[in-house]
C-alpha cells in the first residue's frame, strides 16, 4: 500500500486547521440515559421487556412469537452495528471529512425534527378537538368508548406513530455517518471489504426500521386489547380494536413526509449547486475538495438519502399493515369467523418473519472472491442481487407457513392457499418491479446507454430521451400493479369466504395480503437502498482526501451501483404505496359506512361535486410536484451563488492556496430547506381536510348528507393514480439521467470533460429534484392523504 496513503502525507492544504464548527450534540434523552446507573439501567430495561411479555401473554400467543422475534432482530443489528464500528476509519485527513459531515448532517436534523416535532403536537391538538366533538360508532357507544377515551387514544396512536417515524429516520442517519468513512479506508485494501460494510451498515437501518414498525403495532394492540378487556362481555369485540391504530399511520406518515421534503430540498439543493459550478463552470471533479459546496452535498446524502428514506419505509410498512388488520377484521365480522385474531394479526406475523429472512439475506451478500484482492472482481449489483433472490426464496417458504398457520378456518379450509397465492403474487410484483427499474436505470442496460448517447448531440437532446424514457418507464409498472390488484382480488373472492347472505367476501383482504407480499422483503431491499448513499459519501471522502485512483474506481462502481439500487427501492416503494393506498381508500370507505350508519360501498364520478373532487386529486400532485422542484431550484440559486462568490473572493481556492468555506453552504443548505418545506407539507396536509369540510357544508344546504364523503374519496382515488404515475416518471427519468451521466464518467463517448459529458450533468441536475425530493415524497403523499382521511373522516359526514 502506498505510504502516502498509510500515512496521510497528503499535502499542505490537508494539513490546514479544520473550519468546520463542531455542531456535534447528544440528544437529551441520551444524554439523561447516561447520568444514569447502568445496572438500573439494564433492571428498568429488564422490567420493560418483562411487562411486554406480560400484556404480550395476556393478548395472544402470536403477539409473543412477534415479541421475541422483534427483540431477536434487534439483537442482529446490534451485532451487525459493533462489526461495522470494529473497522478502522483511516487516515486523519478522512476522519476530519467524515466528522465534518457527521457534524452538519446531525445538526440539520436536531432542527429539522425539532420543527417537525412542533407541527406534530399542534396538529395533535387540532385531532383532540376533533375528536371531542364528533359522533361515535354503534360498536364504540356498545363498548362503553366514549368521545373522549376515543380522543385520547387516537392522539397517543398518532404521537407514538410521529416519535418512532423520528427515531427511524434518526437511525437511518446515525448509521450512515459512521460507516462511510468505514467504507472508504475498506477501499483502500480490498472491494470486498468496503462492500460488505456498506451492506451491513444498511442492514442494521433497515432491521431496526422494520422491527421498530412491526414492535410500536404490537405494543399498541396489545396494550389497547388489555387495557379496555376486548371479548369481554359489554366490551370492544376484537375486529373493531385496528380502526384504533389509524392515529399511528398518520403520525408515521406526517413525520415521513415532512422528513421527506427537508431532507430532499437539502441533498437535491447542494448537490445541484455544487455540479453547476464545480463540475460545468469550473471544469472540476465531482466532490473535489475545491468545491465550497461538497461538505453540503455529502451532509444532503445523509439526511436526504438515508434519514428520509428510514422514515418513508416506517411509514409504508406501518400503514399497510393497519390497513391489511382493519379489513382482516371486518372480513372476520362479516364471515362470522369463530377466531378472527389469526386474520388480524396475520400482517404483524409477516412482517417478524421478513426480519428473519431478511438478516439471512444480509449475511449472504458478499464477495465470493479473494478479499485481499484491491479491484472488484464481482459487479456488486451481482452480490446484492444474489442476497436479494436468497430472502425472495425464503420469503415465499415463510409466507406459505404463515398463511397455513394464521388464516386456515374451518368454514373454508382450502381458503388459507388461495391467500398464500395472494401473497406470491405480491412478492412476484416486487420482483417484477426491481427488475423493472434496474432496466430503465442501470447503465448495463439499453435505454440508460441510449440516454448518454443523446447527450453526444448536446444538452437539449439528453433533456428530450431524459423525459421520454421517464414517461416510457410508467407503461410496464402499471400493468404489473393492475394485473396484482386484479389477481390478488379474484383469489381472495374465490378462497370460499362468504357472508351470511352468501356473498363472497374475501377479494379485498386478498389485495391486503398481496400487498403484505410484496413487502415481506422489506427489510432486505431497504438494506440495499441505505447501501447507496453510504458508498457515495465514501465516494466523496476518497475524492475529497485525495486517495489514487484505483481506490477511487472501487467507490466509483460502489456508487454506481448504489444509484441502481436507490432508484430500485424507489420503484418498489410507489408498487407497495399503490396497493397499500387501495386498501386504505376501502379501509375509508368502511369507516364512513360505521360512522353514517348507511351503505358507502361506491362513488358515482358522474356527480358532478365528486367530478370535482377528482380533478382536484390529480391537481394537487402536480402542484406539489412542482412546489417540491421549485424549492430546490430556489435554494440551489443560493448554493450557485455562494459557491460562484467564493471562487471569484479566494481566487486561491483552485491552487489549493485557500480553503473554501465549506459551512457556509451548509449553513444557506440547512436555513433554505427547513423553509421551503413549509408549503408544500402544508399543502398535502390541508388541501383534503378544507375539501372535505367545505363540501360537507355545501351537501347540507343541497339535501346530500354523505357529499363531503363522497368528494374526499374522489380526491383520494385520483390522487392515488396520478400521483404513481408522477412519481414512477420522477425516479425513474432522474435515476437514468443520473446513471448516464455515470456511464460516460466511465470513459465511454469522451470520458469525463467532454461535451458529452457536461450535457450528461444538465440532465443530471434536471433529475435530481425529480428522483430524490418530488418523487420519493410522492409516495408518502399518497399515503398520508389516505391515512389523514381515514383519522379526520368524521369532519366530512
Amino acid at each position: 500500500m502506498d505510504d502516502d496513503i498509510e500515512g496521510g502525507k497528503l499535502g499542505p492544504y490537508h494539513e490546514a486547521s479544520r473550519t468546520f464548527p463542531n455542531m456535534r450534540h447528544t440528544p437529551l434523552i441520551f444524554q439523561l440515559l447516561m447520568r444514569i446507573n447502568s445496572r438500573a439501567l439494564l433492571v428498568v430495561l429488564l422490567c420493560g421487556i418483562g411487562a411486554l411479555f406480560y400484556i404480550a401473554a395476556r393478548t395472544s400467543p402470536i403477539i409473543l412469537f412477534v415479541f421475541s422475534v422483534c427483540i431477536v432482530s434487534f439483537l442482529v443489528s446490534i451485532y451487525l452495528t459493533k462489526w461495522v464500528l470494529s473497522k478502522d476509519e483511516g487516515p486523519p485527513e478522512m476522519v476530519q471529512i467524515s466528522d465534518a459531515i457527521r457534524d452538519g448532517a446531525e445538526g440539520f436534523f436536531r432542527t429539522q425534527y425539532g420543527a417537525i416535532s412542533k407541527m406534530a403536537i399542534l396538529l395533535g391538538l387540532v385531532i383532540l378537538c376533533i375528536y371531542l366533538f364528533r359522533s361515535t360508532t354503534p360498536q364504540q357507544e356498545a363498548s362503553g368508548l366514549g368521545r373522549t377515551m376515543s380522543a385520547c387514544i387516537t392522539v397517543a396512536a398518532f404521537l407514538l406513530g410521529a416519535l418512532c417515524s423520528g427515531i427511524a429516520g434518526y437511525v437511518g442517519m446515525w448509521v450512515s455517518v459512521r460507516a462511510n468513512v468505514r467504507v472508504s479506508s475498506a477501499a483502500r485494501r480490498s472491494a470486498r471489504e468496503a462492500l460488505q460494510i456498506a451492506v451491513r451498515a444498511g442492514g442494521f437501518s433497515a432491521l431496526v426500521v422494520v422491527g421498530m414498525a412491526v414492535l410500536g403495532i404490537a405494543i399498541l394492540y396489545s396494550t389497547f386489547y388489555v387495557w379496555l378487556g376486548v371479548d369481554f362481555p359489554g366490551s370492544m369485540k376484537v375486529t373493531d380494536l385496528p380502526l384504533l391504530l389509524v392515529g399511528y399511520g398518520f403520525g408515521a406518515s406526517f413525520v415521513a413526509l415532512f422528513a421527506q421534503l427537508g431532507g430532499g430540498i437539502y441533498t437535491k439543493a447542494a448537490d445541484v449547486g455544487a455540479d453547476l459550478v464545480g463540475k460545468v463552470e469550473q471544469g472540476i471533479p465531482e466532490d473535489d475538495p475545491r468545491n465550497p459546496g461538497v461538505i453540503a452535498d455529502l451532509v444532503g446524502d445523509n439526511v436526504g438519502d438515508c434519514a428520509a428514506r428510514g422514515a418513508d419505509l416506517f411509514e409504508s410498512i406501518a400503514a399497510e399493515i393497519i390497513s391489511a388488520m382493519i379489513l382482516g377484521g371486518s372480513m372476520a365480522k362479516r364471515c362470522k369467523i369463530d377466531d378472527p385474531s389469526g386474520f388480524i394479526l396475520f400482517p404483524l406475523v409477516v412482517h417478524s418473519f421478513d426480519l428473519i429472512i431478511s438478516s439471512v439475506g444480509i449475511f449472504t451478500t458478499r464477495d465470493k472472491h479473494e478479499s485481499g484482492v484491491l479491484t472488484m472482481t464481482e459487479d456488486p449489483m451481482a452480490v446484492l442481487q444474489r442476497g436479494y433472490s436468497v430472502t425472495v426464496i425464503l420469503a415465499v417458504l415463510t409466507f406459505g407457513l404463515s398463511t397455513r398457520w394464521m388464516l386456515y378456518t374451518e368454514q373454508a379450509p382450502s381458503a388459507w392457499l388461495n391467500f398464500a397465492l395472494c401473497g406470491l403474487v405480491g412478492i412476484m410484483t416486487a420482483y417484477i418491479f426491481v427488475w423493472i427499474t434496474r432496466y430503465y436505470t442501470d447503465y448495463k442496460h439499453e435505454p440508460v446507454r441510449t440516454l448518454a448517447l443523446a447527450s453526444s448531440t448536446g444538452h437539449g437532446t439528453n433533456i428530450i430521451a431524459g423525459v421520454s424514457l421517464g414517461l416510457e418507464s410508467t407503461a410496464l409498472p402499471v400493468l404489473v400493479i393492475s394485473i396484482s390488484i386484479v389477481s390478488a382480488f379474484w383469489l381472495g373472492q374465490t378462497s370460499g369466504l362468504v357472508d351470511e347472505s352468501g356473498n363472497p367476501t374475501g377479494g379485498l383482504f386478498g389485495t391486503a395480503v398481496a400487498t403484505m407480499g410484496m413487502l415481506s422483503t422489506a427489510a432486505y431491499v431497504l438494506t440495499m437502498d441505505m447501501f447507496g448513499p453510504i458508498a457515495d459519501n465514501a465516494g466523496g471522502i476518497v475524492e475529497m482526501s485525495q486517495q489514487p485512483e484505483s481506490v477511487r474506481e472501487i467507490t466509483d462502481v460502489l456508487d454506481a451501483v448504489g444509484n441502481t439500487t436507490k432508484a430500485t427501492t424507489k420503484g418498489f416503494a410507489i408498487g407497495s404505496a399503490a396497493l397499500a393506498s387501495f386498501l386504505l381508500f376501502s379501509a375509508y370507505m368502511d369507516e364512513v359506512e360505521s360512522f353514517a350508519h348507511v351503505p358507502f360501498n361506491q362513488v358515482d364520478i358522474a356527480i358532478p361535486e365528486v367530478f370535482v373532487g377528482g380533478l382536484l386529486g390529480s391537481m394537487l400532485i402536480f402542484l406539489f410536484s412542482a412546489w417540491a422542484c421549485s424549492a430546490v431550484g430556489r435554494t440551489a440559486q443560493e448554493v450557485v451563488t455562494e459557491v460562484r462568490r467564493q471562487f471569484i473572493e479566494r481566487p486561491g481556492i483552485m491552487d489549493y492556496k485557500e480553503k473554501p468555506d465549506y459551512n457556509r453552504c451548509v449553513s444557506i443548505v440547512a436555513s433554505a430547506s427547513l423553509r421551503e418545506m413549509i408549503k408544500p407539507g402544508a399543502l398535502a396536509i390541508v388541501s383534503p381536510i378544507a375539501v372535505g369540510f367545505l363540501f360537507r357544508i355545501l351537501g347540507s344546504y343541497t339535501g346530500h348528507p354523505l357529499l363531503g364523503a363522497k368528494v374526499v374519496a374522489s380526491m383520494l382515488m385520483f390522487a392515488t393514480v396520478s400521483g404513481i404515475l408522477m412519481a414512477l416518471f420522477l425516479n425513474t427519468a432522474g435515476g437514468a439521467w443520473d446513471n448516464a451521466k455515470k456511464y460516460i464518467e466511465t470513459g465511454a463517448l469522451g470520458g469525463k470533460g467532454s461535451n458529452c459529458h457536461k450535457a450528461a450533468v444538465t440532465g443530471d441536475t434536471v433529475g435530481d429534484p425529480f428522483k430524490d425530493t418530488a418523487g420519493p415524497s410522492l409516495h408518502v403523499l399518497i399515503k398520508l392523504l389516505a391515512t389523514i382521511t381515514l383519522v379526520m373522516a368524521p369532519i366530512f359526514l
